[in-house]
Formats: structure tokens, C-alpha cells, sequence
């Protein structure tokens, strides 16, 4: 019984870590719109900025599920990583119905989130 409050308390905090992820880079994705929308930046800039949130998102989420569990904490944060990621692509699949947009930068994203995520297990 015990071990079933442990790993739902455990699936609760990630999907916590995970959606709080997902809002801090909505909120990240709009202000980087918004400075789109009023300086003009271009695609190259932009670009550098999306993979930059991405980057840190991932490392915060990592840090903190590092910071909770203790021990392993670079599993944990590959893990929070690889399911930013996961979710990432979902999502885009979704949205662009296929591959085609998402397929260039797969595995790079892929080394960045769960990079990312892995370091800030290591730190915290």
C-alpha cells in the first residue's frame, strides 16, 4: 500500500512539474511573439529564442524533480526531459498532421530537452 501512495504522489508531481513546464513556455512563446510583433526580429533570432526556452524549461523542470526525489536525480531529470519532449512532438504531430515540419530538428530537440532536463537533475 505504501509503495501506491508513493508512486501516485511521484505521477502526480510530474504531471504537476509537466504542466507548469508547458505554461511557463506558453507564457515565454507569447512574449517572444510579442517582441516579434513589435521589433521585428528575424527568423534566425527567433529561432535561437524557441530553442533557448526550451532549454530552460527543461532544465527548471529537471532541477525541481531533482530536488524532490533526492537520489538518481539525473534520471529524473532526463525523464522530465524526455517527456517534455514527448509531449512536444505530440503536439506538433497534432497540429502540422504529420511529420513534415517537425522532422528536420527531431533528434537535436530531443539532445537539448533531455540534455537540458539531465543537467538540472545533476545541479539541484
Amino acid at each position: 500500500m505504501l509503495k501506491k501512495i508513493n508512486l501516485s504522489s511521484r505521477l502526480t508531481f510530474i504531471l504537476k512539474c509537466l504542466l507548469i513546464s508547458y505554461l511557463l513556455t506558453t507564457g515565454l512563446l507569447l512574449l517572444l511573439a510579442l517582441m516579434l510583433y513589435r521589433f521585428g526580429l528575424s527568423e534566425k533570432i527567433v529561432s535561437i529564442c524557441i530553442i533557448a526556452i526550451y532549454i530552460i524549461i527543461t532544465f527548471l523542470a529537471g532541477f525541481l524533480a531533482g530536488k524532490r526525489e533526492g537520489n538518481r536525480k539525473f534520471l529524473w531529470g532526463l525523464m522530465m526531459g524526455s517527456l517534455y519532449f514527448v509531449i512536444l512532438i505530440v503536439l506538433s504531430l497534432i497540429v502540422n498532421h504529420g511529420l513534415s515540419g517537425v522532422s528536420g530538428n527531431l533528434l537535436t530537440v530531443l539532445m537539448l530537452c533531455g540534455g537540458s532536463g539531465m543537467l538540472g537533475g545533476m545541479i539541484s
